[in-house]
């Protein structure tokens, strides 16, 4: 008997047993594609709506951008608009009350200027950029010598972020900033990393020279953000490094550009003045031209415990080398008393660029080793480059 064409142009067998399993199988297919068309149904359902959500919002009439000034008693609040004036104004339904503090940054209703939507703080890319992602790798282990010095550090930083609650039983309040002065290359951001490193606070890094800025109050605007940041990372410790670029003494006369680094200057005062510092945020400097300072810095309670990080004893050399070349193939023959004892005058920095410069010496030469030969090859030539260039720096008394 001939096969039979249905209408979707598929021929079935004959009535019988094969009749009744095509027949099955054909149900059960479109039943698979009435599933698939169901369900692509719905996914264009879901892409429409969210097209219609999206082109409704892009039709939105713009909001505007306000702070919190006040929280009043009555539900509303007092903002500040971009547009200048301040408004009393109420909270939309979403939002609570309680979620809001003075200064946070708010979306407003273009016509009620009701508060909307909470907005994230904005801060400078170059205060975010401030910010040390990843923990410090520096360890107290890394530094050679500076045990007295690095002991005061610890107590006046370290102390008050693992031990807060030992300076409230005794009821006195940790020192606010600690200065570090001292010659170039002797330590004083190491130790500033190995602290942060210790504590496992948020290590936040900024050169004196970055808060100086073209335009008026855009310095202090950084400062004021660098703070603000730091609080929010809390604990934290800010570390401004070169601090005589910012914080120079201040002089009656001089340039648009002075100015501006004096208002910097006071604004950094300022904060240094209104932040609690018991365990939650230390500010370190950095500087060694401390001569130049401005005294409102060093005066009790901002910058109030001067650290002076001297240059290396031999003893004290002879570790740092040790520090520096742990990782290089070192032949037997070197001597570290001999080292140490020939390398005076040198900073920690010099030490290192010591090790680097024998390295170098000895893949020159095809050695697997570096020998002796190298170090002193290495040393009489870092000993050039520095009594060339003592002839043109400052004197050392300069520093201190």
């Amino acid at each position: 008997m001939p096969a039979d064409e249905n209408d979707g142009g598929v021929s079935s067998p004959g009535k019988g047993e094969d009749f009744d399993k095509w027949l099955i199988e054909e149900t059960e297919r479109f039943e698979s594609e009435k599933r698939q068309l169901e369900a692509d149904v719905s996914r264009m359902k879901r892409e429409n709506a969210h097209l219609k959500g999206e082109l409704a919002r892009l039709r939105a009439p713009p909001q505007v951008i306000g702070t919190v000034r006040d929280l009043l008693e009555d539900g509303r609040v007092g903002i500040k608009s971009s547009s200048g004036p301040d408004f009393v104004v109420h909270i939309s339904e979403g939002i609570e009350k309680k979620n809001l503090e003075v200064g946070d940054r708010v979306a407003l209703h273009r016509q009620t200027l009701a508060v909307l939507e909470t907005l994230p703080s904005t801060k400078d890319p170059l205060v975010m950029g401030a910010e040390v992602d990843e923990k410090p790798t520096e360890k107290y282990s890394d530094i050679g010598g500076l045990l007295e010095e690095l002991d005061e550090l610890r107590s006046t930083v370290e102390l008050p972020m693992l031990k807060p609650e030992s300076f409230t039983k005794v009821g006195v309040e940790p020192p606010k900033g600690v200065l570090l002065v001292g010659p170039p290359g002797t330590g004083k951001t190491l130790m500033a990393k190995a602290v942060a490193n210790a504590t496992n606070a948020t290590f936040i890094r900024l050169i004196g020279s970055e808060l100086v800025q073209k335009y008026i109050g855009e310095g202090a605007r950084l400062v004021r953000e660098l703070f603000q940041l730091a609080q929010e990372k809390s604990p934290s410790i800010i570390f401004i490094d070169e601090l005589d670029a910012v914080g120079a003494k201040r002089m009656d006369v001089g340039t648009t550009g002075d100015r501006e680094v004096q208002r910097t200057l006071m604004q950094l005062l300022g904060e240094l003045d209104g932040f609690t510092p018991r365990g939650q945020v230390s500010i370190m400097g950095a500087s060694n031209r401390p001569d130049i300072l401005d005294e409102a810095l060093l005066r009790p309670g901002r910058f109030d415990r001067i650290i002076k990080i001297p240059l290396p004893e031999e003893e004290a050399r002879k570790k740092i080398i040790k520090i520096h070349s742990k990782t290089m193939n070192i032949a037997k023959n070197v001597s570290y008393n001999k080292l140490a004892a020939g390398t005076e005058g040198f900073s920690g920095a010099d030490l290192r660029a010591l090790c680097v410069e024998a390295g170098m010496k000895a893949i020159k030469d095809n050695k697997t080793q570096t020998s002796y030969k190298n170090f002193t090859e290495a040393l009489e030539k870092i000993r050039n480059r520095l009594e060339g260039s003592e002839m043109s720096e400052p004197e050392s008394g300069l520093y201190y």
